[in-house]
């Protein structure tokens, strides 16, 4: 059994890699994440154009119809550039909008989502950090939400957002435009600069209803939480890089700071941390196309091992730098920051660590 990628998805890999090297280096990154709202048009054009939007989205709709897996190997190399944007909170509404079977939501919103026409995000954590589904405090009342949201990444920036409430029969998933009466979006100020995040407060908003119950957006945040942990893959990747070639540069007493025992250590025990952990996030995005009844685990057991890792990655990449390291001139500190996102969102990695406990039943 072969347990490579194909080699249409190295291209994919290659080609992202290639074009964000081109169009959106750390000079760029610093120039969004700086700007009023953490968001370029021109670029989430331009990876539109790439088809990243749309890769999990049907032909029929404007996509090119592929797996998880193609689009947690698109989050790895937005990560491995730390590609500021709201790519996360619209795949995880992509996510919800295919898992809701709602064909006349899908035919309005998917192919301009595909095009990168619309932007669209998914409210799920409450006030009180609730990330489960099944615990949430928004309401609906006939055709209207009430409530609050918080931590909804890309919501300042969002056409469409995906909330997740409650009403008489339960939990399910609403849509609210951009435009709705007694909507409203503050941004909060997040450690992370390239992904920004809001919270959304609803006053008798109007919503269309997309599903009733708990699966969408439960799909949906498993969706989510393999593409944090392709992130912080691709991050942590991309500390260890930069921290290689630091290492083999910065000379000390002579000779490359590369060449002391203490440093090589300390990057060969990343660099076989960080390695067989990739074949967890692979797993976890094979598994919520191709294994139903393994997806919720090993999507908690990924993100949960991948985040860890990342955020060590950054400390000892940071350390290694010495004093250049803390400094803001330094890119470094682009993903220490967001390691500490992708540590916090959807949960930390002991909340998730214990999911996976219960559910395997220990």
């Amino acid at each position: 059994m072969n347990f490579g990628l194909s080699g249409e998805q190295v291209l994919l890999k290659d080609t992202i890699r290639r074009f964000l090297a081109e169009r959106c280096d750390t000079s760029r990154v610093r120039e969004i994440m700086e700007s009023d709202t953490g968001h370029d048009p021109a670029l989430w054009t331009e990876l539109a154009g790439l088809g990243i939007q749309g890769l999990i989205i049907a032909e029929q709709h404007g996509g090119s119809g592929q797996e998880m897996l193609d689009l947690a190997l698109a989050a790895e190399e937005l990560g491995y550039a730390a590609t500021p944007g709201p790519f996360l909170g619209s795949c995880m509404a992509t996510v919800a909008l295919i898992a809701s079977n709602n064909d006349a939501a899908q035919a309005r919103w998917l192919p301009d989502i595909a095009s990168g026409a619309v932007l669209a995000t998914f409210a799920l954590s409450e006030i009180d950090c609730e990330w489960d589904p099944a615990r949430m405090k928004t309401r609906a009342t006939g055709s209207t939400l009430s409530g609050t949201k918080c931590l909804v990444p890309g919501a300042s920036v969002a056409d469409v957002i995906v909330v997740a409430a409650t009403d008489a029969d339960g939990p399910g998933l609403w849509l609210v435009e951009r435009d709705a009466a007694g909507l409203t979006t503050t941004a909060l100020s997040g450690v992370d600069m390239t992904r920004r995040i809001a919270q959304v407060t609803l006053q008798d908003t109007p919503a269309t209803k997309l599903v009733a119950g708990i699966d969408a957006a439960s799909r949906a945040r498993d969706a989510g939480l393999v593409l944090v942990a392709a992130d912080a893959y691709g991050g942590a990747h991309r500390c260890l890089d930069l921290t290689i070639e630091y290492a083999s540069a910065r000379e000390q007493f002579g000779q490359v700071i590369g060449a002391f025992q203490a440093v090589k250590h300390q990057l060969a025990d990343l660099a076989t941390e960080l390695e067989p952990a990739l074949s967890l996030c692979w797993y976890a995005a094979h598994a919520f196309d191709r294994l139903p009844d393994q997806a919720e685990r090993s999507a908690c057991i990924a993100k949960s091992h991948l985040t860890t890792i990342f955020d060590r990655a950054t400390r000892v990449a940071t350390e290694l730098h010495g004093g250049i390291g803390f400094t803001w001139e330094f890119d470094l500190h682009l993903w220490f920051r967001r390691a500490m996102f992708d540590r916090g969102f959807l949960g930390e990695a002991g909340y998730h660590r214990d999911r996976a406990a219960d559910l395997a039943g220990w």
